[in-house]
Parts: structure tokens; C-alpha cells; sequence
């Protein structure tokens, strides 16, 4: 486990000053909930490299906080866009193992989200890569993202989920990519919600008997997620409240 001073010096050195936001309806705002999915989130599920083992608080805090948001969206009929993590057998995702095999409970998403499927505003789509807007090519070439962002005339997009280092990171720098060559107008702004993010914790002696496995601090590699995220230009909030 890496110290508390560890995580307080990585902190004091890479400092993330972070806003508040107010969705109050001016700015058409979209939700983007990456992977919170059973897989990846839910305590006993097959995947033990990133599924949580035990309660795992920072998890916990994400799925509660993207509930939250998501009711919110769907009170108000704002658009929420869900990526589910979902691969075929055959299809390997080096360098992690199978996981979140379609078809089974792991690429469904978590019970406490799982009324989104049958909410109109809702777009689910499953990816079978790490970089959502990636995984949102149709063979057309066309991108089921874009064309949300552009249907739903969206400036701008809340991001929540999981892995704030992985996932959510992966996806957060192509949007901002797609938004800086203008592709994916009329999209200006990317924020990531810092407590409806999370990632998993691979501690020293776990990941030393694994072949071929990294050590992934929990809290240092969040902070590390969300710090990236915002040198490439997301905004980066550490409340988000919904104006009357």
C-alpha cells in the first residue's frame, strides 16, 4: 500500500485545483457514464485485477454519485450516453485478461443503474476496447458519439466512471481531440467529475505474484487520471449540483 505521505507528496507536487458546476439547463449539458459495469465494479466478479474484492469506498463513492446524476439527467430529460464494457472471447484486449465477456452479468451494468436501459434519453453503447470514442465507430465510418453530440446539440459533456486512469482518460483526450479539429461540433467543453470517477488498487504484494502485472496505487493513479485529464484540457469539479 502506498503511504498516505506517498499520495500527500504526489499531490503537494502535482496540485489539481478543481471547480464546482452548476447544471442549471443554459448550456446543454450531456452525461457520459463510462464502464460502470459489474465487471469492473461490483465486489466478487470474476475479473480480480480490477473488480473490487472487498468494499471498496472510492467504488462505492462513484456508483452512488453516478446514480445520483443519472436520475438527475433523466428527471429532466437531458441526454446520458452509457458506454458498457463488452468483449467477445476471442478478441483479446492486451495487456489485460478476458473480462466483461458478452453476454454475461459482468457487461451489464451495476444493479443500481440498471433502469437506465429502459429510460428514452438514454443511449447505451458497448465498446469492446479502452477508448470509448473508439469503440463508438460504426463500420460506416460515421461515430455513434458524434452523432449524439450533434443530435442532442451538446456543449458539453459531464464525465464519470471507471478507470479515472484508464477508461475515462483514454476516452476524455480523444473527445477533446475530436472537439479541438472541430469534429464533433457543437461540443466545447469536457468535465470530469472527480468523485464520480474511480480506479482500482493493485497493491506490491498482489501485483508481485501476478506475471506480467503493474502496481496500481489506487488514490495516487486517480489523482494521476484526473491530472492528465486536466493538462489536456478537461475541466476538472469536485461538486456538481443541479440548479432549481
Amino acid at each position: 500500500m502506498v503511504s498516505p505521505l506517498a499520495i500527500q507528496v504526489l499531490q503537494n507536487e502535482l496540485p489539481l485545483e478543481q471547480e464546482n458546476l452548476l447544471l442549471s439547463g443554459e448550456v446543454m449539458t450531456g452525461l457520459v457514464l463510462v464502464d460502470i459495469v459489474n465487471g469492473f465494479c461490483t465486489v466478487g466478479s470474476v475479473l480480480s485485477v480490477i473488480a473490487p474484492q472487498a468494499p471498496d469506498a472510492q467504488i462505492a463513492g462513484m456508483v452512488d454519485e453516478s446514480v445520483r446524476l443519472a436520475r438527475g439527467f433523466c428527471e429532466k430529460r437531458w441526454p446520458i450516453y452509457a458506454f458498457l464494457n463488452t468483449h467477445h472471447p476471442d478478441v483479446p484486449e492486451p495487456p489485460y485478461p478476458p473480462h466483461c465477456i458478452a453476454g454475461t452479468d459482468e457487461s451489464k451494468l451495476v444493479p443500481s443503474l440498471q433502469w437506465l436501459e429502459n429510460e428514452p434519453n438514454v443511449t447505451l453503447r458497448c465498446k469492446d476496447c479502452i477508448d470509448g470514442f473508439i469503440g463508438s465507430l460504426e463500420k460506416d465510418g460515421t461515430n455513434a458519439f458524434v452523432d449524439w453530440v450533434k443530435t442532442n446539440g451538446i456543449k458539453a459533456i459531464l464525465v464519470v466512471g471507471i478507470c479515472t486512469d484508464i477508461c475515462v482518460l483514454d476516452f476524455v483526450c480523444s473527445a477533446l481531440s475530436a472537439r479541438n479539429r472541430e469534429l464533433i461540433s457543437p461540443l466545447e467543453d469536457v468535465v470530469v467529475y472527480s468523485r464520480g470517477c474511480a480506479t482500482f488498487d493493485l497493491p506490491v504484494d498482489v501485483a508481485s505474484n501476478m506475471k506480467g502485472a503493474l502496481v496500481h496505487p489506487q488514490d495516487l493513479m486517480h489523482h494521476v487520471g484526473l491530472y492528465m485529464a486536466k493538462g489536456r484540457g478537461a475541466k476538472v469539479v469536485l461538486e456538481v449540483v443541479f440548479g432549481i
